[in-house]
């Protein structure tokens, strides 16, 4: 089976690349000449963790091409995956789909024989049949059938939930375009995961509603997490307890400073726009997307805080840029409102990320000192915050880290320390949902605290 792969971006990429690896004859196009060229020496446009190992792999194997002929590529192939980017626009938040209906209307003039054409962007619901519209009248010959794929994983974790998902949905209006999604995804099913038919317009809800439905827990952990702290409650405790419920699970109930990426953002205000337009408006998933802009800001308050109410002329260091770890995507990540908020309040900041300093440098306009490791980023700092939550963040010795530091004062926006290790080591420790630690001063353990894992 012969597979073209339209775009490639983050999902593009990590879609061609995967399915090259289970044996399919793949060629992922771009029109973007500088990034085929550099794919083609193996250089990779993102970090994604063992993608560049896959590339070299099914390269060597003679699977998998980057070209921007996308005229060949299509006419050759079985399958088209179309992966361009939908970004949102900057008028109502809706998904930009010109660059979609663009490469709708080229694939459809170099069709040849009987091709499936998937959708693999994210795109609003009524799209898919808007696409079997354009590819009859741009080619009333064409042989064809279009089916709508969404795209379900995450960053830093992409190949592996390409691999083995949960669940593959599928949006088909034919037995052809069912028999071919069957064909295509059979390893992937042998693996476990569940194929899942369905019309256009379901599909394309359904990963609508998905992003919405986490980041909703994410809001939601987030508020309580406030909550806990106003009360006394821990709020790993309160998450522990609360995901042991099996109609819960555990699962997108850490609290932080608030979710990013290119998704969750995007498609929750998608789809606040297109339940407007059809009058019937989603007022939870509008207050979502309200509680974690303000989530963003609200952490910057909460550093400018615990640094005594104000960072004029201090340095504060940051400790993770990226909107998660595993990546070194930069979009809608809570340091892009965080770090401006608080230079604007005086603070001369000095930053380290594993993976993300060279997006970041994109992003973060002001006077920002780019530092070579965590250690460098503390020397004679205020403060340290930590932003995301790299591994490399989680171990860090801490008697070193207190001897580098002009103050013992650690923000931690993601948990990633128990408070007594903080207490021991002399810090004044601040972190989400649970007591402050303040070196000195009377502290009460809840008696969970017994257990080390609520600690």
């Amino acid at each position: 089976m012969q597979i073209a792969v339209i775009g490639t971006g983050y999902v593009g990429l990590v879609t061609g690349v995967c399915l090259s690896e289970f044996g399919f004859m793949v060629t992922c196009v771009d029109r973007d000449s500088d990034k085929i060229a550099k794919l083609q020496q193996h250089i990779m446009p993102i970090f994604e963790a063992g993608l560049d190992k896959l590339v070299e792999n099914n390269r060597k194997a003679a699977r998998l091409s980057f070209s921007t002929d996308l005229a060949q590529a299509v006419g050759q192939a079985d399958i088209v995956f179309i992966a361009v980017g939908t970004p949102q626009n900057n008028t109502d938040g809706m998904p930009d789909l010109s660059q979609f209906y663009a490469a709708a209307t080229e694939i459809a003039r170099s069709l040849k024989n009987y091709t499936l054409v998937i959708t693999k962007s994210t795109v609003p619901v009524g799209t898919n049949r808007q696409l079997v519209k354009i590819i009859s009248q741009a080619n009333p010959n064409a042989d064809f059938d279009v089916a709508s794929n969404p795209e379900f994983l995450r960053e830093g974790a992409a190949v592996e939930d390409f691999m083995s998902p949960e669940r593959v949905v599928a949006g088909i209006d034919s037995k052809r375009a069912k028999d071919m999604i069957t064909k295509l995804y059979e390893p992937i099913c042998l693996n476990g995961a569940h194929l899942f038919f369905t019309t256009f317009e379901s599909a394309e809800t359904i990963k609508y509603v998905t992003n919405s439905m986490l980041a909703a827990r994410i809001a939601i952990i987030n508020e309580i997490a406030d909550f806990c702290e106003k009360t006394g409650a821990n709020i790993r405790d309160v998450a522990r307890g609360v995901g042991m419920d099996y109609r819960i699970g555990e699962k997108f109930l850490q609290p932080g400073p608030g979710y990013g990426g290119s998704c969750f953002p995007k498609d929750t205000i998608a789809l606040q726009q297109m339940a407007r337009n059809v009058g019937c408006p989603v007022s939870i998933i509008e207050s979502v997307i309200q509680s974690n802009s303000e989530r963003k800001l609200r952490m910057a308050e909460k550093i400018i805080a615990a640094a005594g109410g104000s960072v004029e002329g201090k340095t504060i260091a940051v400790l993770g840029l990226t909107f998660k770890p595993g990546t070194d995507d930069m979009r809608e990540g809570a340091s892009l409102v965080i770090i401006p908020e608080l230079q604007k309040h005086g603070a001369k900041i000095r930053a380290y990320d594993p993976q993300g300093m060279k997006e970041a440098a994109k992003y973060l306009t002001g006077p920002i000192e780019w530092c070579e490791d965590a250690h460098d980023a503390m020397e004679d700092a205020d403060a340290v915050v930590i932003l995301t939550e790299w591994n490399e963040f989680r171990s860090l010795d801490l008697k070193k880290v207190k001897a580098l530091l002009r103050t013992p004062l650690v923000i931690d926006l993601r948990n990633i320390y128990k408070r007594q290790d903080m207490l021991k080591n002399g810090f004044h420790y601040v972190s989400i949902g649970r007591q402050d630690v303040v070196p000195g001063q009377p502290w009460i353990f809840d008696l969970n605290m017994m257990d080390e894992k609520a600690a």
